[in-house]
């Protein structure tokens, strides 16, 4: 086939791939970096976590009122894990572990700590600076939220590593991360 019957096949067909999904633009499916929730009042730091970094953690990064009518930082009150009870909201984890699917969404659970629950969650880019958010009570019960990614820091935003002074805390399971393997050089 010659040179430029092949430029007009490719062409082609990256004309009508674009068509059917009705924009040009590339849209990554890692949903890592930091996102404000759809009502403005948290934003989300979302990133790899697991021991085998294939999974999303999230953690509440800022919050618009993170402190209590008393001044105190807001607690996970109604944690259904005791030892949980008495930590900040903000730097708690509260996406846990979601993983890719076949769909091209990460799939997994949300905890909500304005009722100690967790729901099940998937979540996936809808534009390259847009994130869809669907949670469910039962398969039938969905809401969905559209979260905008966000490159500045607001005052009182925890800009820290995970797990170092200023970052969040991740929960138990996700804590440990093992050190990524290194292979022996070779001789």
């Amino acid at each position: 086939m010659n040179f430029l019957v092949r430029m007009f096949l490719r062409s082609l067909v990256a004309a009508l791939l674009m068509s059917s999904t009705g924009r040009a633009e590339t849209i990554t499916a890692d949903p890592s970096g930091t996102w404000l929730t759809e009502n403005g009042q948290a934003r989300i730091r979302l990133e790899r976590c697991g021991s085998a970094r294939d999974r999303i953690c999230g953690f509440i990064v800022w919050m618009k009122d993170p402190l209590d009518p008393r001044g105190q930082p807001i607690r996970d009150s109604l944690n259904s894990d005791p030892e949980k009870r008495t930590r900040a909201l903000l730097g708690h984890q509260l996406i846990l572990g979601l993983k890719l699917s076949q769909e091209g969404r990460f799939d997994g659970d949300i905890y909500n700590a304005e009722d100690g629950k967790s729901y099940s969650v998937s979540l996936w880019r809808d534009k390259s600076d847009r994130l869809k958010l669907k949670g469910c009570l039962m398969k039938f019960l969905c809401q969905t939220q559209t979260w905008t990614q966000t490159l500045d820091v607001q005052p009182g935003q925890l800009v820290g590593l995970t797990g170092d002074v200023g970052g969040p805390r991740a929960d138990r399971e996700w804590a440990s991360l093992p050190p990524p393997a290194r292979k022996a050089a070779a001789k």
